[in-house]
């Protein structure tokens, strides 16, 4: 695996979507309520909720880049995985809300304004598309933007269901199509937020990352002649970017401390360039009787 350069999130096209999505949602409330639409409102309150993720993912940002100090030697570098967790999981709380309203207007059935539901739909389109073009570079590696990149193309997707409706609404006279896109919007926020979720919940129990594999690299550290078994192995993930592993490592001989530290800075070096592990801490042993088992 190659060594991964991330570029610097600036924030800077973070509050631009904030100021649009916050124009969306009180457009489609206002229009959501003189038109009768749920579909119409529960864009509405998608909108909604990407405002707040959108403030929550940029305070995040912000608080990511603070330093370390003594009270906090990590910093807090896990700021944006929080936001990541807390803002998929406000998705999926949001979509179990939208089946329940929509069951009840499948039961009692309203009429819409479908020509209001057609343009907000048409706006929001628009807007969240700007919005999802601005963030989408920064949402490749890192969390807490693809939490917010998935509110953001949810919205343009379900805006694209929410005009087909108010279409079919207006030539066709077919109420039901309101509630039945609004489960479909709900559906696939379960759908998106699900696999933020694990991985973001993966990152704060410290599970090894997916990238990573454990036998691979115990046989390379292993193949360092010097090496006569690796056990005790930690690994995980403090954020998006920083891979740390902690290991024990039993030298075939009672070297010196220099040999060591030389032999430390060689695995550190291959660790890096091949699985992308930018912390290393190891513990070295010579003729030390405990476990030797890997995990």
């Amino acid at each position: 695996m190659a060594e991964h350069h991330h570029h610097e999130i600036s924030g800077k096209n973070l509050f631009i979507t904030i100021i649009l999505n916050i124009f969306i949602t009180l457009s489609q409330i206002i229009g959501g309520v003189y038109s009768g639409s749920l579909a119409l409102l529960s864009d509405a309150s998608h909108n909604f909720s990407d405002v707040l993720a959108l403030i929550i993912a940029y305070v995040a940002n912000k608080l990511a880049k603070r330093p370390r100090t003594k009270s906090e030697t990590f910093g807090y570098k896990r700021a944006e995985i929080l936001a990541a967790l807390f803002n998929a999981s406000v998705l999926i709380g949001i979509a179990i809300l939208l089946i329940i309203e929509a069951v009840k207007k499948f039961i009692y059935p309203e009429a819409v304004n479908s020509l209001w539901v057609i343009g907000l739909g048409l706006l929001s389109i628009l807007l969240n598309a700007v919005s999802v073009l601005l963030i989408k570079d920064d949402s490749h590696d890192n969390m807490n933007m693809k939490a917010a990149y998935i509110h953001l193309l949810s919205d343009v997707l379900t805006s694209v269901a929410v005009v087909a409706g108010g279409v079919l609404m207006y030539f066709y006279k077919i109420v039901w199509v309101d509630p039945f896109v609004s489960l479909i919007i709900a559906f696939y926020l379960i759908w998106a937020s699900f696999g933020l979720i694990k991985d973001s919940g993966g990152v704060l129990m410290q599970f090894a990352p997916n990238s990573v594999d454990i036998d691979k690299l115990s046989s390379q550290i292993t193949d360092n002649l010097e090496i006569d078994n690796i056990h005790h192995i930690h690994l995980w993930r403090l954020n998006d970017h920083d891979i740390h592993l902690e290991a024990h490592l039993d030298f075939h001989k009672n070297v010196t401390l220099e040999e060591s530290n030389k032999l430390i800075d060689k695995l550190e070096s291959q660790l890096r360039k091949n699985f992308d592990i930018n912390h290393t801490t190891f513990q070295c042993e010579y003729n030390r009787h405990d476990s030797k088992t890997i995990i």
